[in-house]
Order: C-alpha cells, then sequence, then structure tokens
C-alpha cells in the first residue's frame, strides 16, 4: 500500500492549498486518548503489567526500564478505568526515571502523552519536541507533537508532523490519526477508509481494538449512519468485553433510533464502569428528556464531584466544564469567562465554537459569530458546530440564514444532541 497516496487527497480545499493532510486522534478530547504506542500489554491483563513492573521497582528502584513500564502502564490503567489518580502515579514513576536517566526516551514521550491526557497541549508539546530531539526517528514522538499541535489549532504543523509519523510507522495509531484529520477537513469517506485500517490493525489487541471500533462508530454517528454506528459499538463489545466508551457509544446510537430506555440503560453501564464526566451528563440528559428530573440534577451534581477529582490529578477541564455549564445554563457570566480562558490555551476549532456558544447564550452573537467561522473553518461535518452558528444568526436576527444552518445540522445528523435536535427541528420550519 503507498500509505502517503491514502494520507494525500482532499487536503487543499480545506486548507488554502496546503497539501499536508494528515491528523491526530484525539479526545476527546477528549475525544479519546490516543492507542497506547509503547507498551503493549496481552497476553498480560493491565493489572498485571502493573503489579510485575511495581515488584521490578521494588526490587531495584534504580531500574529506569521499570520505572518506564510502570508508567505506560499507570497510563493505561487510567485509560482502562478512568481512575485520574493513576495520571499522577503515572507522572511520579517517569520523572523518577527521568531523574535517573535525563535522556531516557520512553518516559520523556511517555510525559508527552500523560499531558495530552492532561490536556496540558503546551507541555504535550515541548516534551514531544524534546523526546523527538533524543529520537528522531521513533514515529510515536511525531503523533505527541501532532496531537498537540492540532488541539493548539496549529493545524498546518500537526498534518506535517503526521505525515512524518504514518511514512515512519504505518500502524494503529497512524491510521487513527489520518481519519481523524480527513474527518475534521470534512472528507467523511476517507476518514472511515482510514479507521477501517485501523480497526484491521488492531485486531486481537483487546482494547485497542475495541477503541478502533468506538472511533469508527462516532465518525459513523457523526454523518447520521446510526445502524452502522451501534454496529461498531456492539463489535467494540465484543473485542473488549464490558468497555465504557463502547456502552455510550451504543447509548448514542439507541438514543438516534428512538430506542431511549435501551439508550439510559446503556449509558448508566458506561457510567458504572467509567464514570467519566461526558458519559454522566448523557445520562443526565436522557433522564431529563424522560421527565425523570430528580434523577437528571443527580447526574449533574456528580459532575462537579468528577470535575474536582480531575483537576486534583493535574487534569484541565476548562473546555468541557465551560461548554456543560453553557449547555444547561448554569452561571452563564462565570460561564464565558471560563469559555475565554479554554480558548485562549486550546485555540482549536472546539475552542472556537465553545466560546461562540457561551457568546451566543449571553447576548454577544456579533462576536459569536467570528468564533463561529473560525470554528467551521476547516470544513468539518460536525452538526453541533452547524446548530451553533444557526443560534448565531437567530440571534443577530437572520432568521433565514439561521433556518438554513438547522437544516444542513439535521441533514447531516437528526439525533446530533439530546438537548439541542429538538430545537433545531422546532427553529428549522
Amino acid at each position: 500500500m503507498n500509505t502517503r497516496r491514502l494520507m494525500l487527497g482532499a487536503a487543499a480545499a480545506a486548507l488554502t492549498a496546503t497539501a499536508l493532510l494528515l491528523g491526530g486522534v484525539l479526545r476527546d478530547s477528549s475525544r479519546a486518548s490516543p492507542v497506547s504506542e509503547a507498551v503493549r500489554l496481552a497476553p498480560q491483563s493491565t493489572a498485571e503489567v502493573v503489579a510485575r513492573a511495581q515488584a521490578e521497582v521494588r526490587a531495584d528502584p534504580y531500574d529506569v526500564a521499570a520505572l518506564d513500564k510502570l508508567g505506560l502502564a499507570y497510563q493505561q490503567s487510567a485509560r482502562e478505568t478512568g481512575d485520574p489518580t493513576y495520571y499522577t502515579k503515572s507522572g511520579e514513576a517517569l520523572r523518577r526515571a527521568l531523574r535517573l536517566e535525563p535522556h531516557d526516551l520512553i518516559a520523556t514521550g511517555g510525559l508527552g502523552s500523560l499531558a495530552l491526557s492532561r490536556h496540558r497541549f503546551r507541555e504535550a508539546l515541548a516534551l514531544g519536541r524534546r523526546a523527538r530531539g533524543i529520537s528522531p526517528t521513533t514515529a510515536r514522538n511525531y503523533g505527541v507533537i501532532g496531537d498537540a499541535l492540532v488541539e493548539l489549532g496549529r493545524y498546518r504543523e500537526g498534518f506535517r508532523a503526521f505525515d512524518a509519523m504514518a511514512s515512519m510507522k504505518p500502524d494503529v495509531s497512524s491510521y487513527a490519526r489520518i481519519g481523524h484529520a480527513r474527518y475534521l477537513i470534512g472528507d467523511v469517506p476517507g476518514a472511515v477508509a482510514a479507521l477501517k485500517l485501523a480497526v484491521d490493525a488492531a485486531q486481537g489487541q483487546g482494547e485497542t481494538e475495541a477503541w478502533t471500533h468506538v472511533q469508527l462508530g462516532k465518525l459513523y454517528f457523526s454523518v447520521g449512519r446510526i445502524s452502522k454506528a451501534a454496529a461498531e459499538a456492539k463489535a467494540a463489545l465484543l473485542a473488549f468485553p464490558d468497555y465504557a466508551p463502547a456502552y455510550d457509544a451504543l447509548a448514542w446510537a439507541q438514543f438516534a433510533q428512538g430506542r431511549t430506555q435501551a439508550a439510559i440503560s446503556s449509558e448508566r453501564a458506561a457510567v458504572d464502569r467509567i464514570p467519566l464526566p461526558q458519559y454522566v451528563a448523557m445520562l443526565g440528559d436522557l433522564y431529563r428528556t424522560t421527565g425523570q428530573e430528580r434523577q437528571a440534577r443527580k447526574q449533574y451534581a456528580l459532575i462537579r464531584v468528577i470535575e474536582r477529582l480531575l483537576v486534583a490529578n493535574g487534569v484541565k477541564t476548562d473546555l468541557e466544564t465551560a461548554l456543560f455549564d453553557v449547555d444547561h445554563g448554569i452561571r452563564l457570566r462565570e460561564s464565558l469567562a471560563l469559555a475565554r480562558i479554554a480558548q485562549r490555551e486550546r485555540p482549536s476549532i472546539d475552542g472556537d465554537d465553545v466560546l461562540a456558544w457561551a457568546l451566543e447564550r449571553t447576548g454577544r452573537c456579533g462576536e459569536a459569530r467570528q468564533h463561529s467561522s473560525r470554528a467551521l473553518r476547516l470544513g468539518t461535518r460536525d452538526a453541533l458546530k452547524l446548530f451553533h452558528r444557526g443560534m448565531i444568526e437567530r440571534c443577530l436576527g437572520n432568521r433565514a440564514d439561521a433556518k438554513r444552518w438547522f437544516r444542513r445540522a439535521l441533514r447531516l445528523n437528526a439525533n446530533f444532541s439530546v438537548l439541542w435536535a429538538p430545537a433545531a427541528r422546532r427553529y428549522a420550519s
């Protein structure tokens, strides 16, 4: 396969004729964390890897390789359990390794990945570049660099980093990044093709395989291909049973199919396994739409507890907190201030979109339109961003333009949001 041919394609139109086109796989953003590239846990479980590495470190506290393995395994534990205290443990192990060996590549790159998981993108960029300086031919260093650049809104540079990564090592991680980049520039068929390659490359890798199915399913959901989205979520559960991201993805598909009670059951399963804020918010919204206000309030209150735990373990949650609060009409002035801070720290299309939405909700609609235009500048096919633009035009009194934006959002995905798809249908008519 000619990997470069796969990566290049529809970029020029989206990036003003610049032919750089790969992309990053971000959580999640968090979006989900990138596929673990430095530690392969099969056939051992993550708990077994952690236990063995802990024993090795106890036996020899100066064993840099054991500290590296322990630090990376703690990150995988965080990924699988959602427990942010593993981030703190990972950082301690990897920094200890660096004190013993200042040019340790694995610890440097591992700290870069940790910074990404904590949404500390400038720190991640510096660490990724430091790792690249240690080893310019190690592909995963370019993944850390590119992921950070993309979240900082520096798309051309980020795509160049992914070009380098995929040229060195076409694998699950680089295919997934290709898929995300193609999605960012609005090339959905290209994104699907790349993510299918990621799924194929991840066969038999347990959680990694499940993660790729979830990413492909989310892509299908984003463009209204609901049956395919549900099928990918179920495939993820077969690859890695009881996988919380798969239950969350399945809940979204079931909601879109009109199976609200099934969606509540699936989302509750996700929350029971990993109570991430986005899962808890989705469950609360589902309860709210079915008139279960007391249950919804319980979920919304839980989000605050989870956010405090994340912050205590070094995770920046400004953007996610601002979006939740704006969506739910909570402390709108404070939410706008938080959205401004988040956009400065994370000047990506997502940062601009959340700020645009906060501005619209507080009546600053002219400024909101400027940030909405930036949020849409890559041609990303994101129904929620299109809806936000429709609300901004409506706020400005441009009803005909607003209806066009609402209809675009609904054509892309008629069930893009539990809270806002009904509003889009109402305002589009």
